[in-house]
């Protein structure tokens, strides 16, 4: 399953790439992806526990990158 999320305020590519590799550490992600320049997340999941996984992706996200506003498109 796919997620795309539209990501405010994204500081520097570097963080993103910091972000990224994150996110594709983390259980049920099969593949996370950031464009700096769309303001994009895409994240691929394994369909069990799906909700679970999205928690953990936008508590990441928060955690590593405060000022990162996230919303579905």
């Amino acid at each position: 399953m796919k997620k795309v999320f539209k990501v405010k305020n994204m500081c520097c590519p570097n963080c993103a790439a910091s972000v990224e590799r994150k996110l594709n550490k983390l259980p049920g992600v099969v593949k996370a992806t950031i464009n700096f320049m769309m303001e994009k997340l895409v994240v691929e999941i394994e369909e069990e526990d799906y909700q679970d996984t999205i928690t953990n992706i936008v508590a990441v996200c928060k955690k590593l990158e405060p000022d990162w506003e996230l919303s579905y498109e």
